[in-house]
């Protein structure tokens, strides 16, 4: 194969990799525990972006549930954030980092 078309394939691949990413970095992802008392929503950057805690559930008693609870939502969102982000890169790449730590 041609080095110079191998490499014009590769800058494309790069690109179409780059535009991906940022369209990911702009979606949130948002999940619930403790039937919606937490909400958490963290972006395709794995950023926390916002905590919605029901008052009702703020009670100096329920501060080791409610830490659970955040604990628990945010966990939830970054793992959707993430499926995203392999279904999104992985099916670009067709396979190919299938077996490389770290890349979708």
């Amino acid at each position: 194969m041609d080095i110079q078309k191998m490499m014009k394939e590769a800058r494309k691949l790069q690109a179409q990799m780059a535009a991906k990413q940022e369209e990911l970095a702009s979606q949130n992802f948002e999940a619930s525990s403790g039937g919606g008392m937490v909400t958490v929503t963290v972006s395709g950057k794995m950023e926390v972006k916002g905590v919605k805690i029901d008052p009702t559930i703020l009670k100096p008693e329920d501060v080791d549930m409610v830490q659970d609870l955040v604990m628990a939502a945010t966990n939830e969102a970054v793992n959707k954030a993430q499926e995203a982000a392999q279904n999104l890169m992985g099916g670009m790449l067709g396979g190919m980092g299938g077996g490389i730590p770290g890349l979708f």
